[in-house]
């Protein structure tokens, strides 16, 4: 008699996300929000946004943990977005932990994995949009977040469906191995609604507790049957505390108010 297979997984055997480093972006909305400005002095279309120097150390301090981790547990495939704080971010982490794209590592650049778009809202300070767009100020406060959907951006709702696609690619390209995911703020939670099964009072009630930290890593691992994944790590920091290097949770543009 044939022995039984193992049933295959369902899930990457451990999926971690984490936020890109701090970039210029977080510093100039700083700057912006203190001074009371109406637009966020950005120079660069929001893809294009570095990493502050901050932001460098932080992805390096990054790194450094995961080179400590033993090779079966490091990271066999890493999900990136596309925004150059996050690729930046991705680089430096593989470069510390000198780990390099070819047989051992899938690096892959998805565009699914981009940061929420505020359309007309993008580069205003909660200031400026009470001022420019008090209406949709007032709309926004009334919907809430995760429904409303800025003239030419998006929802949370519309982010949750093209990760919706994007699980679905790890769970039949990647099923059975470890995924790193790097990516943005909003990225972070709303793959914690997905893989955590979550509604929406809950994960704004996540949101409302404080913004993902830059760097910081949360992670699933897989279940003993394969079919789910099990929540390990939330907002981890302890790599850039350990490096000494400071903890930075400054929220994006134009997602600075918590309603």
């Amino acid at each position: 008699m044939a022995t039984p297979q193992a049933p295959r997984p369902l899930w990457p055997s451990m999926l971690w996300i984490a936020r890109h480093g701090q970039s210029a972006g977080n510093v100039a909305r700083d700057r912006a929000e203190a001074e009371g400005l109406v637009l966020i002095d950005v120079e660069y279309r929001d893809i294009d946004v570095p990493l502050s120097d901050l932001g460098v150390e932080q992805s390096r301090a990054l790194g450094r943990w995961f080179a400590q981790l033993p090779a079966p547990q490091r990271p066999q495939v890493v999900l990136c977005s596309p925004y150059v704080r996050a690729r930046e971010t991705a680089r430096l982490v593989l470069e510390e932990a000198d780990m390099r794209p070819g047989p051992d590592l899938k690096m892959r650049v998805d565009e699914r994995l981009r940061e929420k778009e505020f359309g007309i809202l993008d580069r205003l300070t909660v200031h400026g949009i009470r001022q420019k767009y008090p209406e949709l100020h007032e709309q926004r406060s009334h919907v809430g977040k995760f429904y409303f959907r800025p003239p030419g951006g998006e929802s949370w709702c519309d982010v949750i469906l093209r990760l919706r696609s994007l699980t679905e690619m790890m769970s039949r390209e990647y099923a059975g191995q470890r995924v790193l995911v790097v990516a943005h703020q909003v990225i972070v939670n709303c793959m914690r609604y997905l893989v955590d099964n979550l509604d929406e009072a809950q994960i704004l009630g996540i949101d409302k507790l404080g913004d993902v930290p830059n760097c910081g890593v949360t992670s699933w691992r897989i279940s003993e049957d394969g079919c789910t994944l099990v929540p390990d790590l939330t907002d981890l920091v302890a790599p850039l505390v350990r490096a000494g290097t400071p903890v930075t949770v400054e929220p994006d543009a134009a997602v600075a108010a918590k309603p």
